[in-house]
């Protein structure tokens, strides 16, 4: 399972939210069911911005998205998002 959490950061807030998305990542990285991620800048735009991460089953992320840890680090970003469908077979 995928999920994939895009983000439109203005160039100034690049460095920081950078930063931002690798923690959450790391937060997640934890979490039983996590395969990989990855942070990425879009080339052609780059006010946009992707956590994309690979999980076990949506299950998984389920669960690591409702840990405490998950609670007070990852979601006050990931609720930044663009808000459209994220999570992919």
């Amino acid at each position: 399972m995928h999920a994939i959490a895009r983000f439109q950061v203005q160039l100034k807030d690049a460095v920081d939210f950078r930063a931002e998305l690798e923690a959450v990542k790391a937060v997640l990285a934890e979490a039983a069911g996590f395969k990989s991620g990855t942070v990425g800048q879009n080339l052609d735009e780059p006010t946009l911005w992707v956590l994309s991460t690979e999980w076990e089953n949506v299950g998984s992320y389920r669960r690591a998205l409702s840990s405490t840890r998950a609670k007070l680090e990852a979601i006050p970003v990931l609720a930044r998002a663009i808000d459209e469908p994220g999570a992919y077979e």
